[in-house]
């Protein structure tokens, strides 16, 4: 019921479900275009063309069918950034060590600007007991000889 009374459906703005589809002008040509915005978010997540009237003037009005397919395509570039984002934090890999144990090693960088580190955990991959988990530098390469010292000395 909240929602219904906070949408917008105007031919130009409109404001549903968590995002809002604004039709502005082009500022690259004489066209338009449509901004998608999540809620809470203070900058697009998607500018892309939007189509000229009939009068080949003004743009074309909003309507549902649009605006649910600009939430959808706004929602995948979302939900790319946000894996492409996972995937640069997060490294992950197996290793023999000298005494011949299979380890699996995680290797998770914490996004923080003012004190850069990353956690290494060490698992034994027969037993999945952890060997060891610690904080290490987030630009440890991982190779058996980094894994060894780390086990054997916590320095990363």
């Amino acid at each position: 019921m909240e929602n219904e009374q906070n949408e917008i459906l105007q031919p130009r703005l409109w404001c549903r479900n968590g995002w809002t589809a604004r039709v502005v002008k082009n500022e690259d040509d004489d066209g338009w275009a449509v901004e998608m915005t999540r809620l809470g978010d203070a900058e697009p997540v998607l500018i892309a063309p939007w189509t000229m009237g009939r009068d080949k003037k003004n743009p074309k009005p909003l309507d549902q069918a649009a605006f649910t397919t600009w939430v959808k395509t706004a929602s995948e570039v979302v939900r790319r950034h946000e894996h492409s984002a996972r995937a640069r934090l997060h490294r992950e890999g197996a290793c023999t060590l000298n005494d011949g144990r299979r380890v699996r090693v995680s290797h998770d960088i914490a996004p923080d600007e003012d004190d850069p580190h990353a956690i290494l955990v060490v698992v034994d991959d027969q037993t999945d007991q952890e060997l060891r988990r610690g904080r290490v530098s987030p630009g440890m390469r991982l190779n058996e000889r980094t894994v060894e010292r780390f086990l054997t000395t916590g320095e990363g």
